[in-house]
């Protein structure tokens, strides 16, 4: 008898440890993608059913919040002035995961679900009040976001401003852009196909033109390769390098030309400040060759090139907001090294990371890890975690920025007086990408930062498929958020 209840005991003990791991691999290891999985009606019921936080702007202007309704989901998520600040805010909807901007980034804290908010979640089982997420502060400038909006229009393109000191993502405008109140209505039929029409297409609204397109630089590049240039210490303002009219592309027949007469330079001499400035093509394509690739893939990576830029989030608090990857060649030839090193070829960048370029020149060198974040409060105003300034890389030296700095002014006294803005030092760099069969359209482009003598913003504007030079497509965005940014 002792020997069958002895078998008893070991097969229910044996039964309790399989419904303990079974239970654990339920609710711990499987919890998040049980939670997510789009069949889990309960967990739609439960997120829905939820009150999220508010999604605010750095004055407070709420960008994103939920409002109690009569319907089974009890709170329908509503945003303020939706296409103006989707690229921030994303999207939560009833039939689509949050993958994209801060309803992603955060999503953990803004359904109260974090473990940083167990305390709230225990005192409002205790008093019996509504459980609520954390509030996200964000540091868009509702003006300034406004501004470059306005300025893009109908255009395919996008618009980033930094503040110079500290990394904090200002503005972050991408058009054509979409109304997450569409994505966000209870009705699944029309938020479906809603979402069906918003993300058919290479050309799609819902993509975020300013972190997660590529687009080849242009001239734009020509800062890095200039850096790079300074670095070595065998170049100054006013060395003279070689440029001409035209330049073959080495091992090719191709020749490269100019765009303007000045930046052919004089006996197929021009000084570095006046490449710059004009932005010659044969004086960068055989820069960057004489540099050599290593030198500068080296400098575009401390820049930040070839690494996804994360902006928000961990996994711990949802899923991360990142920016593309850009791109600069590995181990060219001669002849592809020389288009790299104008921004053309296989060079591409996100927006971000062209502001994130003026950012590192503005910032004496160095570059500061991009934020849109200020700060996280739970629903009794407790901060619970505040972003700190971080500096991502030293590319280069106080005294190299100096020189970009006065080389990027004389893109602006000297080549483009449109750009100016009286009483205040601007620099900049234009740039005009080609694209297209034949080379028959244009990206333009344009970065800078402002006061250039006490740089506060940097910014970086693009604008695709144009049929204009950067500096005229792109430059008068960029002056019309230096100058919002700055009278305030």
């Amino acid at each position: 008898m002792n020997k069958y209840l002895r078998q008893l005991f070991t097969a229910v003990v044996a039964l309790f440890v399989i419904l303990g791991l079974s239970s654990t691999i339920i609710m711990a290891v499987r919890a998040n993608a049980l939670n997510n999985d789009p069949r889990n009606a309960r967990s739609l019921y439960h997120q829905l059913g939820a009150y999220r936080g508010a999604i605010l702007a750095s004055d407070g202007t709420v960008m994103a919040k939920s409002e109690p309704v009569n319907d089974a989901f009890k709170y329908l998520r509503t945003y303020s002035n939706g296409p103006l600040y989707a690229p921030v805010t994303g999207f939560f909807s009833i039939n689509q995961t949050a993958d994209r901007g801060l309803e992603a980034s955060r999503s953990m804290l803004l359904n109260g679900e974090a473990d940083s908010l167990i305390w709230q979640r225990a005192k409002a089982m205790l008093t019996g009040a509504t459980d609520q997420g954390a509030s996200i502060e964000t540091s868009i400038d509702p003006k300034l976001q406004q501004v470059a909006y306005d300025q893009l229009g109908t255009r395919d393109g996008a618009a980033v401003a930094i503040e110079v000191s500290t990394g904090r993502i200002l503005a972050m405008v991408s058009t054509p852009s979409y109304d997450p109140n569409k994505l966000a209505t209870h009705d699944t039929k029309a938020a479906s196909q809603a979402y069906n029409e918003l993300s058919a297409g290479q050309n799609s609204p819902l993509i975020n033109r300013a972190t997660s397109q590529l687009y080849p630089p242009g001239s734009t590049f020509k800062t890095i390769v200039a850096s790079a240039a300074l670095e070595t210490g065998d170049y100054q303002t006013d060395t003279k390098i070689p440029a001409g009219a035209s330049y073959t592309l080495p091992g090719t027949a191709t020749q490269l030309p100019n765009a303007e007469a000045q930046a052919d330079g004089v006996n197929g001499q021009i000084s570095l400040q006046e490449a710059v400035a004009w932005s010659s093509n044969t004086a960068f394509a055989q820069l960057g060759v004489k540099l050599g690739a290593s030198k500068v893939s080296d400098m575009a990576a401390k820049l930040g090139f070839g690494s996804t830029i994360t902006i928000d989030g961990t996994e711990s608090t949802g899923t991360p907001m990142t920016a593309t990857a850009s791109t600069f060649p590995s181990d060219p030839t001669d002849d592809k090294l020389a288009l790299a090193s104008i921004g053309q070829g296989d060079t591409t960048a996100t927006p971000l990371q062209m502001a994130m370029v003026a950012q590192a020149i503005a910032n004496n060198g160095k570059l500061m890890q991009p934020t849109l974040v200020d700060r996280v409060r739970a629903a009794d105003l407790t901060v619970l975690s505040q972003t700190k300034p971080q500096t991502m890389a030293n590319a280069f030296s106080k005294d190299s920025a100096d020189k970009l700095t006065t080389m990027m002014e004389s893109v602006v006294t000297e080549a483009n007086p449109q750009l100016a803005i009286d009483g205040i030092k601007v620099a900049a760099k234009t740039g005009t990408a080609q694209i297209g069969t034949d080379n028959s359209a244009i990206d333009g482009w344009v970065i800078g930062f402002a006061p250039a003598d006490d740089p506060q913003i940097a910014v970086a504007v693009l604008v695709h498929n144009t049929d204009v030079y950067g500096s005229l497509a792109a430059g008068p965005i960029m002056r019309a958020m230096m100058q919002e940014a700055l009278q305030q």
